[in-house]
């Protein structure tokens, strides 16, 4: 019987370990359709299939659509691997002969798209809209293989999206050490582990305050829940909330005050603003059905939902 070894494209000259055995006890190993010539000394190949081939032989190729009846031995790919595809479709746009737009754009000018697709990812997530959100993750992907492929032609300090991938995952298994280096007592559920990520963090980036790192260009109902969860998980009082009667204070203590309280402030006046959206055109479809071209305040209330 003939065995086909069929390459991952995305992966290359990568044999699969199962095809050791095959290949081993192999009377000849011939190249087939998608297997460049580079590659066949790494693979051991002897030349290009023939027309007709021997049984015993194996046959390495990128489709076993021309041996239907031989013995097939695939190639798994990783998770993740799909990502091997996007890194290269950006590095193309951005590359000479690429797409002159992409070829112009500079971290300070794909910061607007970054927030932008940011959002329509988080209304997608609040609509429930799968298939939204998939199309929206795929956005704030490209934007950082986006940032990472302009990092990489930085001439002072460049870094690429391997660089940007390695930081995250020593990050990732230097703040789970109950994960990946035993067990940790100081973890033991979810909110023992949220307070042991903010230990490791303080002390790997050695902050002196419990707010630093706070991102200050947030919205500032987020911000303001950020701020009051730092300090509360650094043992500060309530007492510190500012004083004042001005709205800026008061939306700052009604904020603080649900953050203490186990929720989230930002989502919660988001829910209310898609609501205050939504009673808006239906009052606004009322008052066309009844021929009206603009609702005075008594009209408002009175098409207003219930």
């Amino acid at each position: 019987m003939i065995t086909v070894v069929v390459l991952s494209e995305r992966l290359g000259a990568v044999l699969p370990a199962a095809a050791l055995p095959a290949l081993r006890a192999a009377t000849a190993v011939y190249a087939g359709e998608g297997v460049p010539p580079e590659h066949w000394s790494v693979l051991g190949v002897d030349g290009p299939a023939p027309a007709d081939v021997e049984d015993g032989a194996v046959v390495i190729t990128t489709s076993a659509g021309a041996f239907p009846d031989a013995e097939v031995i695939t190639t798994p790919e990783p998770l993740g691997a799909g990502l091997l595809d996007a890194a290269a479709v950006m590095h193309r746009l951005r590359s000479p002969g690429g797409c002159p737009w992409d070829a112009e754009q500079t971290h300070d000018s794909l910061r607007q798209y970054l927030v932008e697709e940011t959002f329509e990812l988080l209304e997608a997530i609040e609509d429930g809209d799968r298939t939204a959100m998939r199309e929206e993750l795929g956005d704030v992907l490209l934007q950082v293989l986006f940032h990472a492929r302009v990092a990489a032609e930085d001439a002072e300090d460049p870094f690429d999206v391997d660089a940007v991938a390695a930081e995250l995952v020593a990050k990732l298994v230097g703040r789970h050490p109950h994960v990946f280096e035993g067990n940790d007592p100081a973890v033991h559920d979810a909110t023992s582990q949220q307070h042991r990520w903010e230990e490791l963090k303080q002390a790997e980036k050695q902050r002196e305050s419990s707010v630093d790192g706070v991102a200050l260009g947030q919205p500032a109902v987020a911000l303001a829940a950020k701020l009051v969860q730092r300090t509360a998980r650094a043992g500060f009082p309530v007492d510190l909330l500012p004083e004042g009667d001005d709205t800026g204070t008061t939306l700052f203590a009604v904020t603080a005050l649900s953050k203490l309280a186990g929720e989230d402030p930002e989502t919660e006046l988001r829910q209310v603003c898609r609501r205050f959206a939504a009673n808006v055109r239906e009052a606004e479809a009322k008052a066309r059905a009844e021929g009206l071209e603009s609702l005075a305040a008594e009209d408002w209330r009175r098409f207003s939902p219930s």
